[in-house]
């Protein structure tokens, strides 16, 4: 990022809605364009209630054509639950949704064949296409997941066994504490990863608040999903960012900061 760039960012209060262990990358670039990033996850993960389900699909790993990994929470479900994944899964077709995932799948012994190129579970079974016709696709996924990408794959023609593989919660109170004081702290951009991210944090502060946070700061949405769900939630400044790499969110970023010149006083509340 050019000298221009980074000073669009200069000095802004970047709150991220996600846990640092899925962040560090973004908290890293944030701090090298001059932002001041404040992480304070408004989501949790847990396992699902029932896992029979997960671990019999993992046993029979290798009666499936194809692994979709429609997110990095669902690859680590997938490696609480098994010991040998790399050895599970040999000779399955490994789809990621997004390069961060790709790379966690990688580093977890995973061949993956193909990396959506616009990052969204939906995009990647059309992209998959006719090599997904006939075949048995395993898909782990949260317990809120949209149901569109499994209808996606049923009309391709894919034989699709959807699995809840972990639970997508609130955090515990003293974590969303921290997320209550840290917005009384001020915000110039608040960044969410899910609809689920959008949710809570209208909950744990209410519609009134929600609203007001929206006009003081801009929130940012990672992809169309997640833009839906604030602009559902009425949300009044929204800038999305393309796709889920650091690089599309730290240039949705510094976009808006640059055509708006906005100067929002970070601590106003």
């Amino acid at each position: 990022m050019g000298k221009e760039g980074a000073n669009a960012l200069k000095g802004k209060r970047v709150v991220v809605t996600r846990a640092l262990g899925q962040s560090e990358l973004l908290v890293k670039a944030l701090r090298d364009a001059g932002a001041v990033p404040v992480v304070v996850p408004t989501v949790a993960f847990g396992a699902p209630d029932d896992v029979v389900a997960l671990d019999a699909a993992i046993r029979k790993a290798g009666e499936f054509d194809w692994l979709l990994l429609t997110s990095q929470n669902a690859l680590r479900a997938l490696q609480e639950r098994s010991e040998v994944l790399a050895e599970a899964f040999q000779g399955v077709g490994v789809a990621a949704v997004g390069p961060a995932t790709a790379d966690a799948a990688r580093n977890a012994g995973l061949v993956v064949k193909y990396v959506a190129v616009k990052h969204r579970g939906v995009e990647l079974a059309e992209e998959l296409g006719e090599k997904i016709r006939g075949k048995k696709v395993f898909l782990p996924r949260s317990d809120r997941a949209n149901p569109e990408l499994v209808r996606k794959l049923e009309e391709l023609g894919a034989r699709v066994q959807e699995v809840v593989a972990y639970k997508t919660v609130l955090p515990d109170e003293r974590i969303l504490q921290g997320v209550d004081a840290a917005l009384r702290e001020g915000a110039d951009a608040v960044l969410f990863f899910s609809p689920s991210a959008v949710h809570h944090l209208r909950d744990l502060v209410g519609e009134e608040r929600f609203q007001e946070l929206s006009r003081q700061a801009v929130f940012g949405a990672i992809g169309p999903v997640t833009e839906d769900a604030l602009r559902k939630a009425k949300a009044e400044r929204v800038v999305m960012a393309e796709d889920t790499t650091v690089d599309a969110v730290i240039t949705a970023l510094n976009g808006y900061f640059m055509a708006s010149g906005a100067k929002l006083p970070a601590g106003a509340n």
